[in-house]
């Protein structure tokens, strides 16, 4: 089992980042000096991804444009000297093997992932959701693939989040296989109090099999009149093994303004040109308040 592609689903409406995102993809918002979705992407090469997927909409061709040469701008950094710019423009490009299909109608993750059946093949495949940006020292998608080579069989990426917070993700229902991984027997999106197995939810990482395309095509309609990939997995986990890794490393939900911030700043913080100055700067601001 050797995991080579990756499915990044970014189709949706960025209606939690409005007005901003009204004419930019949610994707494409600047995080210190690239769009949020490179981070992404370059997680899934850190892990050995080769090829991926990119799951679009009408409205997000920036995502396209980005993620290819640009001759004229190229050209003009060239004769301007700017070589480390030119150098970083070329290798958003060259990134990894890109390609995009549209999700015509919005009906949901699990509808969303169904569009990649064509691409994927016959292959296990990782996915990478478009708001969920990792800070990890290990890729948390390798984490994942690890798992899922090491045990032949789906994984997904979970952490414990606090009970009054399940009702906007799932619960995960586990048993301990070894440190920091466990079975799962079962998953529930959004559960109401007593449906809820575990604090364990699933934070936007798959390791997938192409079973999984069968599971979504027959799936009706669940929480919020959507194909849900979750109820997919609910069956896929009762048919065949499935592991969870209760992944190391701070996951930001940047399709909101305080994630986004969060994200923002830390990864600010970090980066050689901003760090210092930043820091500086939140000094003395806290010191004002």
């Amino acid at each position: 089992m050797k995991v080579r592609k990756a499915v990044i689903p970014a189709a949706g409406l960025g209606t939690r980042m409005l007005p901003a995102t009204k004419t930019v993809p949610k994707e494409m918002l600047p995080m210190v000096d690239k769009p949020a979705i490179q981070y992404i992407i370059e997680e899934a090469v850190a892990a050995g991804i080769e090829d991926i997927l990119i799951v679009t909409n009408r409205a997000k061709s920036a995502m396209d444009d980005y993620f290819d040469y640009y001759p004229e701008l190229e050209d003009r950094l060239n004769a301007a000297g700017k070589d480390r710019e030119l150098a970083e423009v070329r290798r958003a490009a060259d990134l990894a093997n890109i390609f995009y299909v549209r999700q015509k109608e919005t009906k949901g993750l699990g509808h969303a992932i169904a569009r990649a059946r064509r691409f994927v093949g016959e292959e296990p495949f990782a996915v990478l959701l478009g708001d969920d940006i990792m800070r990890a020292r290990t890729p948390v998608i390798g984490q994942l693939i690890q798992a899922a080579e090491k045990y032949q069989c789906s994984a997904v990426g979970v952490q414990q989040v606090a009970t009054e917070a399940l009702s906007k993700y799932c619960s995960v229902k586990v048993e301990p296989l070894e440190e920091r991984i466990f079975t799962v027997s079962d998953v529930v999106e959004k559960p109401r109090r007593e449906q809820i197995f575990s604090n364990y939810a699933i934070l936007g990482r798959y390791v997938l099999p192409p079973g999984i395309f069968d599971v979504l095509e027959d799936l009706e309609p669940g929480v919020g009149g959507e194909i849900q990939l979750t109820d997919g997995l609910r069956r896929l986990c009762k048919r065949e093994k499935m592991v969870a890794v209760d992944f190391e490393g701070r996951r930001y939900d940047t399709g909101n303004i305080r994630g986004f911030l969060e994200a923002t700043i830390d990864f600010a913080l970090d980066h050689p040109t901003t760090g210092p100055w930043l820091k500086r700067f939140l000094r003395e601001k806290v010191r004002e308040l």
